[in-house]
């Protein structure tokens, strides 16, 4: 007998308790706001925005999220408590005037303030040294946050909010996050500061740099702006000299900002413009204006939130997407690959159909079910992400076969499909998620 999986269903490993956990964990899901503040409308032409439009939108900004790069604040692996200071009064004097605007930070610059203690002349590239290090620099670097915002206009308290990427992983832990950064935010006295948890990640659970992590943050919060604070001014033009660089205000796509990118980084940092490129392009994806400046600035957060026109602007789409699709798309890791033939790769392009067992023809890793999938079309590139409705072995016996054929093949019949597609987001070219209106909030 059928067994059609309900509207608001839940599953035990991605939903739950809603019961939020006593820790501050954080990451992100552009999800309907749940705030009563007013949020920037995105119309038809958001992406055609000249560079003093933008400007404007950002001005109007009420929520921001501003990630901060080691470069900045932690020069050659030193923490510069002066750099601090100066962007907590930066921060604090914009939430002091406008009392109605909220910010989050995004701080780099754990490992970066620790590693020098351990006797290491660079940073360390193996993981173990990296925890060691983030285990002695977080500490030191909430200890200068906590003490340039008591300072600041308006005397801010700050919270420190540690993750990894199991926290966005798993759907309930994620919700929880999101409900934790919104009662911090409420309180309008405190400013959540947010890093990787380095000291107890690994490879496995790692979000890999600030800059993805920071666009995460963005659409958890449903944040108005992120402000991406680096050594350099913006997205430097194709041929660029480093003595003077221009620099482009405004990229509308992820493959004009792939165009630009240079190789480098600097020595304390873990990504370099391609990871800000392709964050701001996430960020941008999922509704959120982005602006990637330079953090030296003089009273950089104050001028961009005045309208001023600074750095390279990434105008918001104008398509919304569900929230449940949005974590699908652009948070949670998947568990494994599901590979499919042209017929139904064809269906979830072009007709936004869901995948049936008959399309399947293997199943790679050991994925239970509900869990979060990676469907891969015969050219062996990514098409699309989804939940899987059946786990891995059960589709291994189900691969190639009809509907009619799901009871007799494993004694019941949860559902029709492998993956509906309401529960299932397309991907690019460049395996990124393609903004589109889900069934579900």
């Amino acid at each position: 007998m059928a067994r059609p999986w309900p509207r608001e269903r839940k599953t035990p490993e991605y939903e739950g308790s809603h019961t939020a956990n006593s820790f501050a964990t954080a990451n992100r899901s552009h999800l309907r706001t749940l705030s009563t503040m007013p949020r920037e409308r995105h119309n038809a032409d958001a992406n055609h925005q000249s560079p003093p439009r933008a400007a404007s939108a950002a001005a109007q900004a009420r929520r921001i999220v501003i990630k901060i790069g080691s470069a900045v604040i932690a020069k050659s692996g030193v923490l510069d408590p002066a750099s601090v200071a100066r962007l907590a009064d930066d921060i604090g004097g914009v939430l002091h005037a406008h009392p109605e605007r909220e910010i989050v930070i995004v701080s780099s610059g754990a490992v970066a303030s620790g590693f020098r203690q351990l006797g290491l002349a660079k940073p360390p590239k193996d993981i173990v040294s990296k925890q060691a290090a983030a285990a002695v620099g977080q500490p030191r670097l909430m200890s200068e946050w906590s003490a340039a915002f008591a300072k600041a206009p308006g005397e801010y308290a700050t919270a420190q909010v540690l993750l990894t990427a199991e926290d966005i992983d798993h759907r309930t832990r994620f919700l929880n996050a999101r409900r934790t950064l919104e009662a911090l935010l409420q309180c309008r006295r405190v400013v959540p500061i947010i890093n990787e948890n380095d000291s107890v990640s690994f490879a496995e659970i790692k979000l890999g740099d600030n800059d993805h992590l920071s666009s995460l943050v963005a659409s958890l919060v449903s944040a108005d702006l992120l402000i991406i604070l680096s050594s350099v001014a913006g997205v430097w033009a194709a041929g660029s000299k480093p003595s003077s660089p221009t620099i482009v205000p405004e990229i509308r796509s992820l493959t004009d900002g792939l165009a630009l990118i240079r190789s480098d980084t600097t020595d304390v940092g873990t990504g370099g413009m391609q990871t800000k490129i392709t964050a701001a392009c996430t960020a941008a994806a999922l509704g959120t204006r982005v602006v990637i400046a330079s953090g030296t600035e003089p009273s950089i957060v104050s001028r961009i939130l005045a309208g001023e026109s600074i750095g390279t602007s990434f105008p918001p789409s104008p398509r919304s997407t569900a929230a449940r699709k949005r974590w699908i798309g652009f948070s949670a890791r998947p568990k494994g690959t599901i590979r499919v033939d042209a017929g139904a790769a064809k269906a979830l392009r072009s007709r936004g159909a869901s995948l049936l067992p008959s399309g399947i023809t293997s199943v790679e890793g050991d994925f239970a079910q509900g869990a979060l999938v990676e469907i891969v079309g015969p050219d062996k590139h990514a098409i699309a992400r989804g939940m899987a409705l059946y786990a891995a072995e059960d589709l291994r016996q189900l691969r190639g076969k009809k509907t009619s054929e799901i009871a007799s093949t494993l004694g019941y019949r949860y559902a029709d499909e492998a993956v509906h597609r309401d529960d299932l987001v397309l991907l690019d070219a460049h395996g990124q998620a393609l903004p589109t209106d889900g069934a579900r909030p």
